[in-house]
């Protein structure tokens, strides 16, 4: 279900340079019922807003919010998906369906495990798409438990940013941080990685950064060492 505001709707179209009469006419509809979506009297059905994001050119954080089946995502499909959000370490998989970046972070802070490329993705995914609908997967991430892991990459995510002096990004992220922080949960967890054996769960805990031992996880990742970061 899409969930663009009237008033969104018309700025959107405005941006990209359109008439509403020309609009319309790229859309397939008419004139006047374009003006009735537009003054929120008539909804956004699912075809016509993948038509308006193509033809607006907008962010994909517009794309529906639909869950699905969360179990059905791998590192596999979780590389294309990003890809196809611009992830250069992934471009040679671009194809196949757009998703909100907010769907795709959820799914996987969800896995039980994960390729470490694929973790080494989603810091850039916070900083790119910091204007995701936060409250949503800050909601669906609770109900799953997994807001430790949703921390760690926002608070890695926020470190990238400041290291690229991206302001909005950092900001954006300074307060998500201290959202999550509120529900930061005490029992130990991994990044998707449960497969992990006893004996790297014992190393982790003695050499993990700092910042992962804040969320309690057991993992070695940091900003510092993420591919494009520097």
């Amino acid at each position: 279900m899409w969930t663009f505001r009237p008033d969104q709707l018309r700025s959107a179209r405005q941006a990209a340079g359109f008439t509403q009469q020309r609009a319309a006419r790229q859309l397939g509809v008419s004139q006047a019922y374009l003006a009735l979506m537009e003054n929120g009297r008539r909804r956004v059905t699912h075809r016509l807003g993948f038509k308006m994001v193509d033809l607006y050119r907008l962010p994909a954080s517009v794309l529906p919010l639909e869950i699905g089946d969360l179990d059905s995502w791998n590192s596999a499909s979780l590389a294309q998906a990003l890809a196809n959000l611009g992830y250069r370490g992934f471009r040679h998989l671009r194809g196949g369906l757009s998703w909100n970046p907010a769907v795709i972070l959820l799914a996987a802070v969800s896995r039980d495990d994960l390729e470490v490329r694929v973790l080494e993705s989603l810091p850039w995914l916070v900083v790119e798409y910091h204007d995701l609908d936060w409250q949503w997967l800050t909601r669906e991430a609770k109900m799953r438990d997994a807001q430790n892991r949703l921390g760690f990459i926002v608070t890695l995510g926020r470190r990238v940013a400041e290291k690229h002096n991206a302001e909005a990004a950092r900001s954006s992220l300074r307060e998500l941080e201290e959202v999550l922080e509120r529900s930061r949960l005490v029992r130990e967890d991994t990044l998707c990685q449960q497969s992990l054996s006893q004996a790297e769960r014992r190393w982790l805990r003695q050499g993990r950064p700092a910042v992962a031992q804040h969320w309690n996880l057991l993992t070695d990742l940091e900003a510092k060492h993420l591919p494009y970061a520097a």
